[in-house]
């Protein structure tokens, strides 16, 4: 008889400690079927898309239709909830990011930022219109915080206005490094009210007046994502998208907490994507009469990967437990981000290094991962914010300027 523990080791082998036996039934369903429809309809594109800097929207929709955000086996005893558990979000993240960062990165600024955006800032009326269709995918969203000249400094330095005329807004400033801003329906862009100074967001629709994004080029990392750089001049948007319940760069922090923790989980999900890979390569190719995996400097970097992604899955599983508790501190996210993101950069390394000269080529799969967690490593929070956050909470003591 088939047992969970058999499901959960097949799925994920590099799991050691076993805690994705923590899922219900029916997450671990979801997530099989998450599986098939990446490596059927994904895998057979996804070097193509990422060489050729774009997204697979077509194959990406088979994915969506499995209901990742909204299947009914993900709400089991979960009555009333607009977002499945934290574990199984953690888990997709895994899933998503281990087999590429963009795919993972396009969820999370979907399902992640915009969503918790609406949920978070949203009144009873906004959240009932917008979050179904975010859930279905039936609109696609994104999220315009950062900017050309701000990005570590934006709760200081966010310079994109809002200027209110009667019933309306009219909003001008420009957004960088907007995934997803080019196609996306519903897009949540942040701006300072020039007449209370106030941090506050408002949804700008797909197709409206005054609203341009382009996609940035020249990437070398995340080519699959459409980043964009976004031009507001002179947009309208009415009081009635004005979302409630956001005034101020703490209400935005709220968002972070959650997102924050999503990209901890995408550095999970690379860190084993890379190990997985490169296991993989070793097992396979042959050197010097026999296979690299029988190599004693090999097998070292391969202990080290493994137990840098049982670490990372570790910290994904505590945080994902302690927001289902719904005690979802910064501290924590962001302990959890720069820990995976740090040793995300070494597996990734590792991995390459390993793969020797095939390792710098799309066949083998760790190029996607090494060069795509230099961006993971950077958004949501660099090292260096992340490292100074906890640094705060341990001294008592701002250090950001």
């Amino acid at each position: 008889m088939t047992t969970k523990a058999d499901i959960v080791k097949e799925l994920y082998p590099e799991d050691l400690y076993g805690y994705a036996e923590k899922l219900t039934d029916g997450e671990i369903e979801v997530l099989q079927e998450v599986r098939e429809a990446l490596e059927t309809h994904v895998r057979p594109v996804i070097a193509e898309y990422w060489e050729n800097a774009d997204f697979p929207f077509e194959a990406f929709k088979k994915v969506s239709e499995v209901g990742i955000m909204n299947n009914p086996k993900l709400y089991v005893d979960r009555e009333g909830k607009r977002k499945p558990s934290e574990l199984y979000t953690a888990f997709l993240y895994l899933e998503l990011a281990r087999f590429d960062a963009s795919i993972a990165t396009f969820y999370t600024v979907h399902g992640g930022l915009c969503y918790n955006t609406i949920l978070i800032g949203g009144d009873d009326r906004q959240i009932e219109e917008f979050a179904p269709k975010l859930a279905s995918f039936e609109w696609q969203g994104c999220f315009g915080l950062t900017e050309p000249d701000h990005g570590s400094d934006i709760a200081g330095g966010l310079a994109t206005t809002a200027r209110r005329e009667g019933d309306n807004w009219i909003l001008n400033g420009e957004k960088r490094w907007i995934g997803g801003a080019d196609t996306a329906d519903v897009i949540p862009i942040f701006a300072r009210d020039v007449e209370d100074n106030r941090i506050k967001c408002f949804i700008v629709r797909k197709g409206a007046q005054g609203y341009e994004a382009n996609p940035i080029p020249h990437k070398g990392s995340l080519r699959a994502i459409r980043n964009a750089h976004i031009k507001l001049e002179d947009v309208v948007v009415p009081e009635t998208d004005r979302l409630a319940n956001i005034n101020g760069f703490g209400d935005v922090a709220k968002i972070l907490v959650f997102t924050r923790a999503d990209v901890s989980h995408i550095a999970t999900g690379v860190t084993a994507g890379a190990f997985i890979s490169a296991l993989k390569y070793v097992k396979e190719r042959d050197q010097f009469g026999r296979k690299l995996g029988g190599f004693q400097l090999v097998q070292e970097k391969l202990a080290r990967m493994q137990a840098n992604v049982v670490a990372n899955i570790g910290y994904s599983v505590r945080l994902a437990e302690l927001q289902e508790t719904e005690r979802p501190l910064m501290l924590n996210s962001s302990l959890a981000k720069m820990h995976n993101s740090l040793t995300m950069r070494e597996t990734v390394a590792m991995a390459r290094e390993v793969c020797g000269g095939n390792g710098i080529t799309l066949e083998s799969e760790v190029m996607r991962f090494f060069t795509d967690a230099e961006a993971i490593y950077t958004y949501e929070g660099t090292h260096e914010v992340n490292a100074l956050i906890v640094g705060r909470e341990l001294t008592g003591l701002g250090a950001f300027i």
